[in-house]
């Protein structure tokens, strides 16, 4: 019989003992909730060697870790951006990491139809080949501005930027064949609806409303780009990335109430890294059993059922006419 002092004692130890073991399964399941957050990952061993990349907004991001992706693979990439000292600064950054010189900055502001045709031109006139575009560059959630040719912003860059640039590097892209475009969507297509009585949102501007329809925009385009490309060799995807530490949200973030901040600080531990968020977008570019799907929409590195609007294959088509109407593409 031990003494009340052990007893006392020996009971504590036990208390201390089951409290660290708590602290370790508290632990092991945060670990594990953030690692299942962080979804798929790209298993693709896939080579790119005397490959050509483009992508858009690739000097932050998930842009730049997509960069870094596929220049390990051996691909040449085109890092397309509007800031061209961070570009060159982000070129720097993916050489260093990737061990692979052949990385190049080219002006694009998507904001700009001029831009990117001179983009489009440029490209056309340097590169034998393009064998995967990346539409990665976007903006979420910004006030009510317009681009420089009057459309408004989010619609502009996040789709009519994209739209035009897809449909000036298409002869390339079906040069290159088989190749790839990959359109950066979200999960907030499930929220959008085209306005097609109010593709500007003029009457009644609303940032998220606005970038919903943006990104359903991205999911539609994707549709109705593979059912015009069927035969040639050129596929297409649209994918949610997830939610992400990134520059995205810097017009978002400043509109929050502070109260609000304050209770999303402990849930940013479970966001995804640009790491981790590029990996569906390199997962569209680069795997193998995708060859012979185009069109569909995927999540986390593996196909998902894009929402009711984005199935909409008479939407696709009218989005389409008004999108290459607005844009002046003949």
């Amino acid at each position: 019989r031990l003494p009340y002092s052990e007893i006392g004692l020996q009971r504590s130890h036990m208390t201390g003992l089951s409290c660290h073991c708590a602290d370790i399964f508290t632990g092991v399941g945060l670990f594990g909730l953030k690692k299942w957050m962080a979804g798929g990952v790209c298993h693709s061993k896939a080579r790119l060697d005397g490959k050509t990349v483009l992508i858009t907004g690739a000097n932050t991001g998930i842009g730049k870790e997509t960069a870094v992706d596929m220049a390990r693979r051996g691909a040449r990439v085109i890092l397309a951006c509007r800031d061209m000292e961070r570009a060159n600064k982000a070129a720097e950054e993916v050489k260093k990491r990737s061990g692979n010189d052949s990385v190049i900055v080219r002006k694009l502001d998507l904001a700009s139809l001029q831009s990117i045709r001179q983009l489009a031109k440029d490209v056309l006139a340097s590169e034998e080949r393009l064998d995967v575009l990346i539409n990665n560059a976007g903006i979420m959630s910004c006030p009510k501005w317009k681009t420089e040719d009057g459309f408004e912003m989010q619609f502009g860059v996040n789709h009519l930027g994209h739209f035009l640039l897809t449909n000036c590097l298409l002869d390339l892209l079906k040069k290159s064949a088989p190749s790839r475009i990959v359109n950066v969507s979200s999960l907030a297509h499930e929220r959008g609806q085209i306005h097609f009585d109010d593709i500007n949102q003029d009457k009644d501007y609303r940032p998220w409303r606005s970038y919903a329809q943006s990104k359903l925009a991205n999911v539609l385009f994707t549709k109705e780009l593979a059912n015009r490309l069927q035969g040639t060799g050129v596929t297409a995807y649209s994918l949610h990335p997830g939610v992400i530490r990134t520059e995205l949200g810097r017009h978002f973030w400043p509109t929050v109430p502070l109260w609000k901040r304050v209770l999303y600080v402990p849930f940013v531990f479970f966001i995804k890294n640009p790491t981790e968020g590029a990996q569906t977008t390199i997962y569209c570019a680069v795997e193998e059993s995708l060859q012979n799907e185009s069109g569909l929409y995927y999540s986390d590195c593996a196909p998902k059922t894009a929402a009711p609007q984005g199935l909409d294959d008479e939407a696709a088509k009218k989005l389409w006419e008004l999108s290459a109407s607005v844009v002046g593409l003949t």
